[in-house]
């Protein structure tokens, strides 16, 4: 391998060659924290010769390169730079503007105009939006890195423009004299920038680009698992046709999937689930290790395609409505929103092993259905009631089952890994003790609103016992509290008390504004003269107080722990 640098400043390294940010490369990820911070260090005081690290490039024909580190850094002076070029022929200075504009894009060898920095990862937002001299052509697609470039644009134009106005409030004789100290600034800057010192490091090939790049980036926290595995899957499958990518079209899908969810689901917690439910049971730190000796060039195509069809699954499991859930399979999907609700991880690769073996029709839907009901109600007791903290052992249950079920061959092999898990989510379930104790700590009010929504999972739960084959839409119920709100503060009455499961119940919002702040009596009649089926322990109660709240919250986490719940 061979390895040559030079000093160089960034006016030369512009001017002196052509730089691509290869496919493999890390999208663009740097934060306003980072903008600021760079820009602190840069503009104000324009440092002499300030150095701003190591510039890592492999040699990709005559006077180009492919940047292997560096590129954050690299692309945010490219920024800066067109947002200086624009403001400069904004106030006029057209000959300093297209001075810029030469070291963001010029001729090439072929007098074709050619950007001097291109992005794979961003393609074309970054040249059409940012480096182009004028309005953009191209609709900005909505990826995190795109928004990352436009938030880093947006940022450094305040930045430029809080300079502009500094000069205009110097109150200096005339307007010219204002202009010109507003070109002077704007120069002073550039050339802050432009005289940046680098250490320029030039490889021979981008074979050696992929090897330092894993070893540059392996060593601290710099790259994620996603980024690692991207560049151990595209260093072996190479593009074969300059207008066909596949490796580079595939990763953007799982991109575009996993990162273009409404829920908070990311791409190297999908890659280690994905692994736990396919491969070793691993820790994430580790994963990469293993995963780059196990995934060879052979096995690289079908890793890929694996990853490609299971990001939508993994999303489908989190975001409802993007798996598109008939009302055949209404239960799956209620199930699955339960699991969002108690914001529960650790089951995932076995859920997604679940699914992915019933989209494969190795198991039907009544044994998806049975699956994940034993799932949602372990964890409704374990997670949303007891509060307990899964420990290792469960997430390894869970990873060696998913792993199970996606080797079973046959039906009947899926249906018995199906069995052992219900077997174990049975053999943890908490105590009724502990569902008793900690049920009554439940709570909702108006001052009490996180649980909220576990409340209203609850009280439809109930509800829906009691009349199963009926079709409500409890998203639009409303929670009532029996003993009301406005009780609080009074004869010792507090949130703990009218917060409790025992004094609410689940009514529709008309009713719930005809009830308003009534005492029992009237609610309850009101209520059994719309029709409205009481529950045990409210239907009986002629006054409702502490005590009925107290032994209705008993009875409910009885109910709960023996019938409802119970797997």
């Amino acid at each position: 391998m061979k390895i040559e640098s030079t000093d160089q400043d960034i006016r030369n390294l512009l001017s002196s060659g052509y730089y691509r940010i290869p496919r493999f490369q890390r999208p663009y990820s740097w934060t306003r924290e980072n903008i600021q911070e760079f820009w602190d260090d840069v503009v104000p005081e324009r440092p002499a010769d300030y150095f701003i690290g190591s510039m890592v490039a492999f040699k990709d024909g005559s006077q180009r390169y492919g940047v292997v580190d560096g590129q954050q850094r690299l692309t945010t002076i490219t920024v800066l730079l067109a947002v200086l070029r624009n403001k400069l022929m904004e106030m006029g200075f057209e000959d300093l503007a297209k001075g810029i504009h030469g070291l963001i894009e010029r001729k090439n060898i072929d007098n074709k105009d050619e950007f001097i920095l291109t992005t794979e990862t961003a393609y074309p937002f970054f040249q059409d939006h940012i480096l182009k001299w004028g309005q953009p052509t191209a609709a900005a697609a909505p990826m995190r890195e795109e928004e990352n470039l436009q938030s880093a644009l947006d940022q450094f134009q305040g930045l430029v423009n809080n300079e502009v106005s500094k000069v205009e409030q110097t109150h200096l004789p005339d307007a010219e004299e204002v202009r010109q100290a507003i070109k002077t600034r704007l120069v002073q800057i550039r050339d802050a920038l432009l005289d940046l010192k680098v250490i320029f490091v030039k490889l021979e090939d981008e074979d050696d680009a992929y090897v330092i790049f894993e070893t540059l980036n392996t060593r601290g926290k710099d790259l994620s698992l996603s980024d690692l595995v991207k560049n151990h899957v595209t260093r072996h499958l190479k593009a074969t046709n300059a207008s066909l990518d596949e490796a580079k079209t595939k990763w953007e899908k799982i991109l575009e999937t996993i990162e273009g969810s409404s829920k908070d689901i990311y791409t190297d917690t999908f890659i280690h689930h994905f692994w736990l439910s396919r491969y070793d049971y691993l820790p994430v730190k580790s994963l990469f290790k293993v995963l780059k000796h196990r995934i060879g060039k052979a096995q690289c195509s079908g890793f890929l395609d694996d990853l490609v069809s299971d990001a939508a699954l993994y999303r489908s499991i989190h975001e409802i409505p993007f798996g598109k859930w008939t009302k055949n399979e209404q239960r799956i999907a209620d199930a699955l929103e339960a699991l969002q609700l108690f914001r529960v991880q650790q089951q995932t690769p076995c859920v997604l092993s679940l699914v992915r073996a019933y989209k494969n029709k190795r198991i039907k839907k009544k044994h998806l259905e049975k699956a994940l009901i034993a799932v949602e109600k372990f964890h409704f007791l374990f997670t949303a009631v007891t509060s307990q903290r899964s420990s290792g052992g469960i997430s390894g249950m869970y990873a060696s089952l998913g792993r199970r079920l996606f080797e079973a061959t046959t039906t009947d092999a899926a249906l018995n890994v199906i069995k052992e898990l219900t077997d174990k989510l049975r053999e943890r379930v908490p105590s009724l003790d502990e569902v008793k104790a900690l049920f009554p700590e439940i709570l909702y009010t108006e001052r009490l609103t996180k649980q909220r929504a576990l409340v209203k999972y609850i009280l439809a739960e109930f509800d829906r016992s009691t009349q199963p084959t009926a079709t409500i839409d409890y998203g639009k119920m409303s929670i009532e509290h029996l003993l009301p709100q406005s009780e609080i503060g009074s004869d010792g009455i507090t949130d703990l008390t009218v917060g409790r499961l025992g004094n609410l119940i689940l009514v529709s919002p008309d009713m719930n504004e005809k009830l308003k702040n009534k005492p029992f009596p009237e609610k309850k009649k009101i209520l059994l003269g719309a029709g409205t089926r009481l529950p045990v322990g409210v239907s009986e109660a002629e006054e409702w107080g502490d005590d009925q709240i107290k032994a209705r919250t008993d009875l409910m986490a009885l109910q709960a722990y023996e019938k409802l719940w119970k797997i």
